[in-house]
């Protein structure tokens, strides 16, 4: 008796299975592979070496401009696909599945180099997830995986400045509201932040590596003014890592943080469209107030843990950005933007103090960073960009480190499209940067780091930058 039900209750599935399956046509099917890059030819004519080092203040990025960046290039394979429902396309989904394959220079230029060459090459998959857009003709969305989620950046300093949850998780949106999870724990004994994730476990008798995880949950809301060109975009994140376990080696204590923020886009009208104006602040507290280094995922926690509790109460980040666009004609596009950001740590040292690991960092910094690119259009495919950047760090009760910049780069746009868009991008370089006292001393770039203390540096390069989807 019990066989036969069984055998109807598989057949029933079946039918039902080959039902469902005789409704859905697959409409639309496509693949795309895009592209970005950057790769080319530096050179320092007063560094050791001769080597093309950035010349940017040491833990800021591409802060301070970014064409002096190493090599890299990203292969984007994606395949689109809508399936529609009884043959009724106003049910239709579309479902992208998109990978990124990127590949970065650890050193040396990213042509001559391999995986097995000493600092050679750096092998990433950062994307790799699925998303469904207007589920069933709806206002739903639903993406899962890994992805580079990220929106508005200061593009002169690569810089992705308010709502960068680049991680593995999973999100849903409907019409302007995003709710988000990311799960960024790895299990890294080197990490580069102070917040471990990883500990060792002998529950099972022998020491085995394991991680606790981080979940961060993310809230936004976007805001269109009604028959305005201006939109406020409001953000909400709560971080919470979980403490080591009873059978660990390492004892970590359970942590959290908030983050609040608020930016405010506004298309400028002009006679070349495409000007606009973006203004974000953003508070970070606890384990959520990172952002370090030219990143500013705010799970990337900053400074050393309180010396007794080992947690980060009491630790903050604020950052207010101003960024720019103006087309102000078919000859000129200006582009200044300015970041302040001030951190602290859970400690309440406002010089260093003592990581999990017993490493010495910082517990406190002041950075500001201002610059502008002026894009000049010869005729549709020569344009002359030509740059300014001033960077300031202070670190702990140290004297800040600044750093000026002057880039001058001639470009060939074979588009011939006069924008600040426009790629592909063959730039003939010309760098020249003056440091103070303080960076000179400390060494505080990787220029500096390579040449020894000197007051100015140079950076000359041949270098093409792309984008194609």
């Amino acid at each position: 008796m019990k066989t036969k039900l069984l055998l109807a209750w598989l057949m029933l599935l079946t039918c039902a299975g080959r039902e469902i399956n005789a409704q859905i046509t697959i409409t639309n099917k496509k693949f795309s592979f895009g592209t970005t890059g950057r790769i080319g030819a530096g050179y320092s004519p007063n560094a050791d070496g001769k080597t093309g080092r950035q010349l940017n203040l040491n833990n800021q990025g591409s802060l301070g401009g970014r064409m002096d960046q190493g090599d890299y290039v990203d292969f984007l394979p994606a395949f689109h696909f809508s399936p529609v429902v009884n043959g009724d396309s106003t049910k239709s989904t579309k479902i992208d599945m998109q990978a990124r394959l990127s590949f970065y220079s650890g050193g040396t230029f990213l042509g001559n180099v391999d995986s097995k060459s000493n600092q050679g090459m750096i092998v990433a998959l950062p994307e790799a997830f699925v998303e469904a857009r207007n589920i069933m003709g709806s206002d739903w969305d639903v993406w899962a995986g890994s992805r580079w989620l990220r929106y508005d950046d200061i593009h002169i300093a690569d810089y992705f400045y308010f709502d960068d949850h680049s991680a593995t998780g999973w999100g849903l949106r409907h019409k302007n509201t995003r709710f988000s999870m990311f799960f960024p724990a790895a299990i890294d004994t080197a990490a580069s932040n102070s917040t471990p994730y990883s500990y060792t476990n002998v529950i099972s008798g022998s020491k085995n590596m394991i991680y606790r995880q981080r979940e961060v949950f993310v809230l936004e809301q976007t805001l269109p003014f009604k028959n305005t060109k201006h939109k406020l975009k409001l953000l909400a994140e709560f971080h919470h890592v979980e403490k080591s376990g009873e059978n660990s080696v390492e004892q970590y204590p359970s942590d959290q943080g908030w983050v609040f923020g608020a930016k405010l886009n506004s298309d400028i009208p002009t006679t070349i469209p495409g000007s606009f104006n973006q203004l974000s602040v953003r508070y970070g507290t606890g384990i959520a107030n990172g952002g370090d280094n030219g990143n500013t995922q705010t799970w990337r926690t900053y400074g050393a843990p309180d010396e007794i509790t080992k947690t980060y109460k009491g630790a903050y980040s604020f950052t207010v950005v101003e960024h720019f666009l103006w087309n102000i004609s078919n000859r000129w596009s200006l582009n200044p933007y300015a970041v302040f950001t001030k951190s602290k740590g859970g400690s309440d040292s406002t010089d260093k103090a003592l990581d999990y690991y017993s490493r010495e960092i910082f517990n406190r910094k002041t950075e500001f960073n201002t610059g502008i690119r002026a894009t000049y259009y010869y005729n549709n495919w020569f344009h002359i960009l030509s740059e300014f950047h001033y960077a300031t760090r202070k670190n702990g009760t140290q004297d800040a480190a600044s750093m000026m910049k002057l880039v001058l780069a001639p470009t060939i746009v074979p588009t011939a499209e006069r924008s600040v868009w426009a790629r592909p991008h063959i730039r003939f370089i010309a760098e020249v940067s003056r440091y103070n006292d303080e960076a000179m001393k400390s060494l505080y770039s990787p220029f500096l780091q390579q040449s020894g203390a000197k007051r100015y540096g140079t950076y000359f390069g041949i270098r093409t930058e792309w984008w194609i989807f």
